[in-house]
């Protein structure tokens, strides 16, 4: 049969069987529908990609490192013990980065390792691991816990730290009287790669997720039931937050410059804690597409918006700022989270 007369039959084919050409329109539609999907999820991959702090760490060569070292069980009574023991790592590892010709890292190593550090944990191998404690923990009646985002290392901690130290001074100035307070910058996971596929799923936050719910298990051991514990998760970290959120003993979850936290709503973290959200207007985030979707077995993007009235969190102000800006001193979002570490609730703002 020629070209001409196969056209012809399927086209009569195709009046017959769409009825007037509502079924072929039909599955048009459907084919427009079915790229459009294809479409969100490239850009979801794309622009998730952002979603990560102005920092990005480059591929570099394994730097060679002590393994952490052997603590017994953290308690008030052994914090000292396993600060002394993690700046003793810290410095291991800076001689043997020398060594290896890596002077930032060794630079780095060395800086944790000063007497003036209190390092909770410390593993300095590979990216490197680092819980470091600002303030008296064991005395504490209100912890902050920081969990990053993308792109947070060792080589990149002089920023986190930079946030960590920007929240504990405001906590200083606005606590009440005789109320103490402690900051823990928490880098406990391998935080994914600003230019991966793993930014764009919940793989990293899932295997962060047990050392998140141990390093509160370790607080609760040092400062005990009373002290009031939140975690001020961003970015990224935001994801992390939710995968550990199910149960966990803290009164306060604040996800600030989030893409989303892999649950469709708040009720769904099946959180013991108030689940707070903001993001400052200047936040490019908010084009992140907010989506869930199943691409080759794994599934791309982080669901619902967290300040969107659809996921149930309690939305607070975070002024003008931009995605690295929540931590920024005298901004409205950094005085909010403050007001949320000391349980002033009520003098949270809200747009």
């Amino acid at each position: 049969m020629g070209s001409a007369a196969k056209y012809r039959r399927a086209a009569d084919g195709g009046r017959r069987a769409d009825g007037g050409g509502r079924a072929g329109r039909g599955r048009q539609a459907g084919r427009w529908r079915q790229a459009g999907r294809w479409r969100r999820a490239a850009l979801a991959a794309l622009v998730a990609g952002a979603v990560v702090l102005p920092l990005s760490a480059a591929v570099r060569p394994d730097i060679p490192a002590p393994a952490p070292a052997s603590l017994p069980p953290l308690s008030a009574a052994t914090l000292d013990e396993a600060y002394a023991a993690n700046r003793a790592n810290a410095a291991e590892a800076s001689r043997l980065a020398a060594a290896h010709h890596d002077r930032s890292r060794a630079a780095t190593d060395r800086q944790l390792a000063a007497s003036t550090r209190h390092l909770l944990h410390f593993d300095g191998r590979g990216s490197g691991r680092v819980t470091e404690v600002l303030g008296d923990l064991a005395r504490a009646d209100r912890v902050a816990v920081l969990v990053p985002g993308s792109d947070t290392g060792l080589d990149t901690y002089g920023r986190f730290l930079a946030a960590a130290s920007a929240l504990y001074r405001q906590l200083a100035s606005q606590a009440p009287a005789g109320t103490r307070t402690a900051v823990v910058a928490w880098l406990g996971y391998e935080t994914p790669g600003t230019v991966s596929t793993t930014v764009t799923t919940t793989g990293r936050a899932e295997q962060a997720a047990p050392h998140l719910r141990a390093l509160v298990a370790d607080l609760r051991a040092i400062s005990g039931e009373e002290a009031r514990v939140a975690l001020l998760c961003h970015s990224y970290g935001s994801v992390v937050c939710g995968r550990s959120a199910a149960g966990l003993d803290v009164d306060d979850i604040a996800l600030v410059g989030s893409p989303g936290t892999g649950a469709d709503t708040a009720a769904a973290l099946h959180a013991r804690a108030r689940v707070w959200a903001a993001r400052g207007r200047g936040d490019w985030v908010e084009n992140v597409p907010h989506l869930d979707l199943d691409l080759f077995g794994t599934t791309v993007g982080f669901g619902t918006d967290p300040v969107s009235p659809a996921f149930g969190a309690r939305v607070f102000t975070a002024g003008d700022g931009g995605h690295s800006d929540y931590f920024r001193p005298g901004s409205t979002s950094l005085t909010n989270l403050a007001r949320i570490v000391l349980g002033e609730t009520k003098a949270v703002t809200h747009d």
